[in-house]
């Protein structure tokens, strides 16, 4: 007879994870007890050594969907007399510090139920067990139970409180345990917020849909804006009340066939739209799509997710849908709406009914995007079903807080071993996105009861991020630069010690000396960095509006590489922008006024795009960039332009005029766009990878991180990483966290903890 004492960390509460415990140990004929502790959940078991080995394999091999084992420590002690195995309450006095589970897909357990006509919890849209539901969005604070949730105003039922109390239901301790008698209900409101309450408000919400309305939906992390994606009213009706000119709508399909209707799936691809965290994953449309061209204008992608609430799965089972639009409830930038009357006001100019609930969301949390590209699943957007998860470390740091940057914005928080990064903040240009940031980490602080005295923030000084860092009394204050935070970035999610050579690539960056980088090549550790090489400076006429109008870095581009004479190297340019405006960019920069110098490799890509006549004006970031990558898509040329490369007071610098000079050439050849595109895609490769051979010559490393939100375009990442290995180097990307700025606090974080 044995006995072992063994301790689980990691998100083992409030998944289920204790009445799995007691079910195995009781198959297995273990004696003993399980109970939650202040860092995870402590499990004694007695019993014949083959069956406690048989445990211990187990307890990995078959844990709980929701279940994240992160350490399993085994002591031995004495056997004592018992003659069962228990769930024991955990201490009194101790404080439970224990990770919270991200919102997930409702399980296939639960889905029986929702369609069974002889089950108590038919067709009730608000259905959980501890392996799905709600968690993140609807707690207040830990310990995680109900009455720090926003369940709290819901009494169980004796029926669901049964459940709630018995070991052997998998309903366990299920903090949004609900049903029909005790828990939320749906309501369904006219545009004007009164209560259409004469029929079932699902069936009613199918009807309006299949009429070509528009329906605010309020979900698990905020309120989505549902149209019939089949129907080109509905859409075009969705896109013009929502300015939303050309960016592409999310589409919701019932089902992977259905959504190999529409895209190109490949099973890595199936696997993401099919994983408990059900993000939207980018797919490739296929050449017939049955979707109406304004879905996804001028775009060969689609975002697509599957149904992750009972509420989705009622629409789509009783209503016949092969695909409805789902995208965010809110104005263009803005966050989330969240409660039920302020999606009434923020959402009239854009919904003609709302369908909403009585359960609180705590905390607004958009839904996360994937795509899979170079063998990888990639976090374009991390979010709902990942957020929080922590990331692990490789190396303990003090409690930190990171407040990231202005667009795309997140927070990070770590401590010990773990760093946790938030949900989707958004952009910071709006006052309900400024708002939105100390709400976000005010609420992680809480629920994670991390106190961080240390606050890493961005360099630039006008970020609303850097001015709330600078108002925080008490707090040491560490300003991180923006490209060496994309490294540490990349660096800390490899576990990297580092020196590396790291190459981030973006649209803008606050320098080191004043001036808006992008295109960089450091040689970066945590605790410092020096800047080996970067793009050429080029002015940058108008400011911001050059990036919303790309043919001004076009016409910079053009007069660096050409002389005043460019204008005749690109006569259909000049005269789809006009003479007279082309003039007046070229005075701002003769004369220096309003036309900061930038390095960004997201300038650059905008100004081929402008040559080439993909994009002369974007309505959404990064706009000119996609389209250029979608139009070398189908090129499989290999060829790439040359660029320049010099030395200036140790550092190198790369040039694009040998580069436009080619592309200008081969258009007055008459070649495609396509190859033109492809050249370009290539020969940046081309010369990234010579930096950092040389950059390896100089300082002997051959670890290669590659950061910033340029590495989205999967044409360039893939190709430069094969140059790269094929140089000998060692390469990593990103995964788990965003390559662009959503993961930039991240990397703050890291910075500031090795300082």
């Amino acid at each position: 007879m044995l006995r072992r004492q063994i301790h689980v960390s990691g998100l083992v509460q409030g998944v289920g994870f204790r009445p799995f415990i007691f079910r195995l140990a009781t198959e297995l004929h273990l004696t003993g007890a399980v109970g939650n502790t202040a860092s995870g959940v402590l499990i004694q078991v007695q019993g014949a050594s083959a069956a406690i080995e048989s445990f211990l394999a187990r307890l990995r091999s078959e844990a709980p969907p929701l279940a994240r084992i992160l350490s399993v420590a085994v002591e031995a002690c004495g056997p004592i007399a018992e003659e069962e195995f228990r769930i024991v309450e955990s201490r009194k006095g101790d404080a439970v510090h224990t990770l919270i589970s991200p919102d997930m897909t409702v399980c296939g357990d639960c889905l029986r139920e929702i369609f069974d006509p002889a089950d108590r919890r038919y067709r009730y849209p608000f259905i959980n067990c501890t392996n799905c539901g709600p968690r993140f969005t609807i707690v207040r604070g830990i310990p995680y139970d109900r009455p720090g949730t926003s369940m709290a105003s819901f009494p169980m039922c004796p029926a669901c409180q049964a459940e709630y109390d018995d070991p052997r239901s998998r309903r366990f301790h299920a903090q949004p345990n609900a049903c029909w008698s005790c828990g939320p209900r749906l309501e369904l409101w006219n545009h004007d917020g009164v209560l259409l309450g004469e029929r079932d408000p699902v069936a009613h919400t199918i009807d309006l849909l299949r009429a070509g309305h528009i329906v605010a939906i309020k979900g698990l992390g905020g309120f989505h804006l549902a149209a019939d994606a089949l129907k080109d009213s509905a859409v075009a009706l969705l896109r013009e009340r929502k300015r939303r000119i050309e960016k592409p709508f999310a589409v919701m399909v019932p089902d992977v066939e259905a959504a190999r209707e529409l895209c190109e799936v490949s099973e890595a691809e199936r696997e993401a739209l099919q994983s408990p965290q059900r993000p939207i994953v980018l797919l490739r449309k296929r050449q017939i799509c049955a979707l109406p061209e304004a879905v996804a204008p001028r775009n060969r992608d689609l975002g697509v997710f599957l149904p992750y609430t009972p509420l989705h799965a009622l629409l789509f089972r009783e209503g016949g849908f092969r695909a409805l639009l789902m995208t965010s409830g809110n104005a263009s930038e803005e966050p989330i709406a969240i409660e039920n009357h302020e999606a009434r006001m923020r959402l009239a100019s854009l919904a003609d009914f709302f369908l909403v609930h009585n359960r609180d969301i705590l905390l607004r949390c958009d839904d996360s995007v994937v795509r899979v590209a170079a063998g990888s699943v990639r976090q374009m957007r991390r979010s709902r079903g990942f957020v929080p998860v922590p990331i692990q470390l490789h190396r303990e740091v003090p409690a930190i807080l990171a407040v990231g940057a202005e667009l795309k914005n997140t927070i990070c928080l770590a401590q010990g071993g773990q760093a946790f990064l938030s949900q989707h903040i958004g952009d910071l240009e709006t006052l309900a996105g400024c708002n939105f940031l100390p709400e976000a980490i005010d609420h992680l602080r809480k629920i994670l009861e991390i106190d961080a005295k240390i606050v890493a923030h961005d360099l630039h000084p006008d970020y609303f991020s850097t001015r709330w860092a600078m108002q925080q009394a008490g707090c040491t204050l560490a300003g991180v630069q923006h490209h060496h935070a994309h490294i540490a970035s990349c660096m800390a999610e490899n576990y990297l010690d580092g020196p590396v050579i790291g190459i981030a690539l973006d649209g803008a960056g606050y320098g080191t000396d004043g001036r808006i980088w992008g295109g960089e090549v450091l040689v970066a550790g945590y605790a410092s960095f020096t800047r080996a090489a970067h793009l050429e400076y080029v002015p940058m006429p108008g400011g911001e509006a050059a990036i919303r109008e790309p043919w001004r870095m076009a016409v910079s581009h053009l007069a660096r590489a050409l002389g005043p004479d460019f204008r005749q190297a690109v006569p259909a340019l000049v005269e789809e922008i006009g003479t007279a405006k082309i003039d007046v960019v070229a005075r701002m920069m003769e004369r220096g006024v309003n036309a900061p110098l930038t390095s960004s490799c997201g300038r650059l890509f905008d100004a081929v795009a402008s040559i080439l006549g993909v994009r002369q004006r974007i309505s959404y970031e990064g706009q000119a960039a996609i389209e250029l990558e979608m139009v070398a898509d189908d090129c499989a040329e290999t060829e790439g332009y040359s660029f320049d490369l010099a030395e200036q007071e140790g550092c190198l610098v790369i040039g694009a005029g040998s580069m436009f000079r080619a592309l200008l050439g081969d258009m007055q050849t008459g070649f495609p766009a396509s190859m033109l595109s492809a050249r370009f895609h290539n020969g940046l490769a081309q010369v990234l990878a010579q930096v950092a051979r040389q950059v390896r010559e100089r300082t002997g490393l051959r670890q290669v991180c590659l950061s910033g939100g340029t590495f989205q375009n999967i044409r360039l990442l893939q190709t430069l990483t094969a140059l790269l290995r094929d140089g000998g180097l060692e390469v990593f990307t990103h995964s788990q966290v965003p390559a662009g700025d959503g993961g930039l606090s991240f990397g703050q974080a890291l910075i500031a903890a090795h300082r």
